[in-house]
């Protein structure tokens, strides 16, 4: 009896010894797994898993890409040991890793690269859209920040289905993306930005007009043509409401706008053409239904997008019976403001002459 007990403890503290040897090698390994590389690689896996600065990996999550993808591209560009340690890794945490773009300071362990992933904790790129930029600029802009291409941003903002979604009259969002300081993943989808953009006009313009929320698209619509001709002539915030007002002014007595803004934008944005120095003759005899000069009433659709004091001047315009400005102090961004073109002319006489400079 003595001697079953006796061979029982030996087996006993024998099957305990290989428990806690094979505790202490899974132990060893998963510590090695888990541990980075020795050294940095200083090459990737392409554009979308490079290493910037040394030490900074930008990795791309594409959709639908399986846990056991990520990790394979991981081991093969050497900032992981493991792919099957990642993969029993994401296994085991039953949790996905999330589609983007991320930015991570390496030497980083795979369960602190896994957590990031999971908790998508994306690169965000920030970008900022001038007042009076035009949809093909906004377009450029974005590209040039690697946000989204260029095309598929110009082609996004002419879906029906976004502008039907936001109600535009027109034939593109241009107008409705309001000019702001942005967020953006690096290679967010097109259709994302447009409607962020779009979500961010709404809102801005529920704030300076709530009237705007109970009118109708048409109207809205109109209202953002003068608010973008006005971006693009004023200089100063409280002469935007005088410009609005001559712009409404003009259009009740079926005068023709003559902004010298919509002549440019036919010139840059329809023609393709360099920002003139100077407008000519000629230009102003452009045939184009933007060109204000030509023709009379509103342009067909918006000529940038405009910002706080435009939009706010398109809504409310200063009661006044002017009918032309002038700009007389080309520093301070200044124009006088006349009821008659003989006014309208000694102004322009006197600017030369030194005598309106104020």
């Amino acid at each position: 009896m003595n001697g079953l007990l006796s061979r029982i403890l030996k087996i006993s503290v024998i099957l305990a010894g290989i428990v806690v040897i094979i505790s202490v090698l899974i132990a060893g390994g998963i510590v090695y797994l888990n541990n980075p590389p020795a050294t940095i690689p200083q090459t990737g896996g392409g554009r979308s898993l490079r290493i910037e600065d040394g030490n900074i990996l930008y990795m791309e999550v594409k959709n639908g890409e399986s846990a056991f993808s990520v990790g394979r591209r991981l081991e093969d560009a050497g900032i992981i040991k493991n792919r099957y340690f990642w993969y029993a890794l994401s296994r085991l945490e039953k949790e996905y890793i999330k589609t983007g773009t991320y930015r991570i300071q390496l030497p980083a362990s795979q369960l602190a690269i896994h957590a990031a992933l999971v908790a998508g904790r994306q690169v965000l790129l920030r970008v900022t859209i001038p007042e009076g930029t035009t949809l093909k600029k906004t377009a450029r802009i974005l590209a040039e920040a690697e946000i989204c291409g260029e095309d598929a941003f110009l082609l996004a903002a002419a879906d029906p289905e976004i502008l039907e979604a936001y109600k535009v009259p027109g034939k593109n969002m241009e107008g409705f993306l309001y000019p702001d300081t942005y967020l953006f993943p690096l290679e967010y989808p097109a259709p994302l930005v447009v409607r962020n953009m779009a979500d961010t006009f709404f809102s801005k313009l529920a704030e300076l007009a709530p009237e705007s929320l109970d009118a109708a698209p048409e109207e809205i619509y109109k209202k953002l043509i003068v608010a973008s001709i006005v971006e693009r002539e004023y200089r100063i915030d409280e002469e935007a409401p005088l410009m609005a007002g001559v712009f409404y002014n003009r259009l009740r007595i079926g005068m023709a706008l003559q902004s010298c803004a919509t002549v440019e934008y036919v010139l840059t944005e329809i023609q393709g053409k360099p920002h003139p120095e100077v407008l000519l003759t000629r230009d102003t005899e452009i045939k184009d239904p933007y060109n204000t000069y030509y023709y009379p009433g509103l342009p067909p659709g918006p000529i940038s997008s405009p910002g706080a004091a435009a939009l706010k001047a398109a809504f409310y315009p200063s009661e006044t019976e002017y009918l032309y400005f002038r700009l007389v102090d080309a520093n301070a961004g200044r124009h006088y403001f006349s009821r008659t073109f003989d006014d309208h002319i000694k102004a322009g006489i006197l600017y030369v002459k030194g005598g309106l400079s104020s």
